[in-house]
């Protein structure tokens, strides 16, 4: 039976590419990204479209390009999440013979959707995104038909077709088994430390923390409670004081959407002379090693940072590997650690 004929334009249009770009894969003319140029010939293959370099083998060739981009808001520093994430994320990809470039994108860039200039565009095997949680950014990102993986996303990732594989740390259980772990040692005036829209973990958090205590049969009491928009606010302890000293009565508890979060309202609990945990206990999330080393000690959520790299850089491989494989969003499990600023868990 013959081949069936289709147009070069319906086939861009298959692919959701412009004629131009398809034409470059067909003609070598132009530079086109790895992913893309693997991706029309897919689905070449697929719809019937007739070419003589198809009836070649049709041999997996090594990726024309070994560099891979990370693109994040704010460079790891300190305790971040990254600089325990990025050794193991770096070492999976270097294994396979790639090489990571860091790049940061400045307010201008996020607003304007633009990669910063000096991305080498033309030159890479895919795309990596830390701290970025601009749903239209990341959008832009997905749109350049490069292989891309996200660790974490924005909270309004979920509400859009996937266009993008996502890996993040499992953020209902944990914080649900600190809630549960609150109400068991007393606790019924909970509060909430964090911006629930600031990403989506932090969204799934707070989202468990009130799913908890609605089974638990206790209504939120938002005035407990601080959800103002992320800011750096968030770090000054002046400011959490003042928030603190005018709610309607002193929580039981705060349940915090990091550790960050949760030092910096332990100092302003105790310039308000409350102490902790007798007045109120305080829980974080991350696992930091200065949630170890505080006075008191920090109960947290552990996030496994080096498996979740590993488990990124193999599913970005995946992807580069095979374009067009359904996308993904993978949880690594954490785990509850139980420390001084909440009643021990009983053993």
């Amino acid at each position: 039976m013959a081949r069936k004929r289709i147009t070069m334009q319906q086939l861009a249009d298959a692919c959701g590419l412009s004629r131009n770009t398809v034409s470059k894969v067909f003609n070598d003319r132009g530079s086109v990204p790895e992913a893309t140029r693997q991706t029309v010939l897919q689905k070449a293959r697929e719809l019937g479209y007739y070419q003589p370099f198809e009836e070649a083998p049709a041999a997996v060739e090594p990726p024309r390009f070994q560099n891979i981009a990370l693109l994040t808001r704010h460079p790891p520093a300190e305790a971040h999440f990254g600089i325990f994430f990025l050794p193991a994320f770096i070492d999976r990809l270097s294994r396979a013979g790639y090489m990571l470039t860091m790049y940061e994108v400045t307010p201008e860039q996020m607003a304007a959707r633009v990669l910063p200039p000096h991305v080498p565009l033309d030159q890479l095997a895919g795309l990596s995104v830390i701290e970025m949680f601009d749903q239209s950014y990341l959008e832009m990102l997905c749109s350049l038909g490069l292989p891309c993986i996200s660790v974490d996303c924005s909270a309004e990732t979920y509400l859009a077709p996937m266009r993008c594989d996502v890996v993040c740390m499992e953020n209902t259980a944990g914080t649900a088994a600190v809630v549960r772990h609150l109400l068991d040692a007393g606790a019924r005036r909970l509060g909430f430390v964090g911006d629930p829209e600031h990403c989506s973990s932090f969204r799934l958090r707070h989202l468990a923390f009130s799913m908890v205590l609605k089974q638990a049969g206790i209504t939120v009491d938002p005035a407990l409670s601080i959800l103002d928009e992320d800011a750096p606010d968030y770090s000054d302890v002046d400011w959490l004081y003042e928030k603190l000293r005018q709610m309607p009565a002193v929580p039981d508890a705060l349940v915090c959407a990091n550790d960050f979060l949760a030092l910096s309202v332990m100092q302003a609990l105790k310039r308000l002379g409350l102490s902790i945990p007798e007045d109120v206990m305080v829980t974080g999330f991350d696992g930091t090693p200065q949630s170890a080393v505080v006075e008191p000690s920090l109960t947290t959520v552990q996030i496994p940072n080096p498996e979740i790299g590993y488990v990124a850089a193999d599913i970005l491989l995946a992807r580069i590997r095979d374009p067009g494989r359904p996308f993904r969003v993978v949880y690594v499990q954490t785990t509850p650690v139980w420390r001084d600023s909440t009643a021990r868990k009983p053993t």
